[in-house]
């Protein structure tokens, strides 16, 4: 189902993406306990996930708007930060290939 993917392509050895990854696993997991906690999954569901209702819609697409505009603002934080520091033959905080990434998803966000 995965193809290549196998353990070894985590990579353990860059903590600025394990450091990510595990603020992003501890955020989303406190909003599932959150939700979980108060028992509003039902609500949800019925009322906002499968909703028709064109200002519930328009509601669901702004708060996915701001979070895209966040990922982009972190993006282009975090590009200008490699160039800034990586200028006079200075390697800079980001591996080449991680900066490439950034630099091709800033672009599709």
């Amino acid at each position: 189902m995965f193809g290549k993917l196998s353990w070894d392509a985590i990579p353990v050895d860059e903590p600025i993406i394990m450091y990510t990854l595990a603020i992003v696993g501890l955020i989303g997991f406190a909003g599932v306990g959150a939700i979980t906690w108060k028992r509003k999954w039902t609500y949800l569901w019925k009322e906002w996930f499968t909703s028709v209702d064109h200002k519930r819609i328009g509601v669901m697409y702004i708060v996915v708007a701001l979070v895209m505009l966040l990922r982009g603002f972190a993006d282009a934080l975090m590009m200008r930060t490699q160039q800034a520091m990586a200028s006079d033959g200075s390697p800079g905080y980001l591996p080449p290939e991680h900066y490439d990434q950034i630099f091709t998803a800033h672009g599709e966000s």
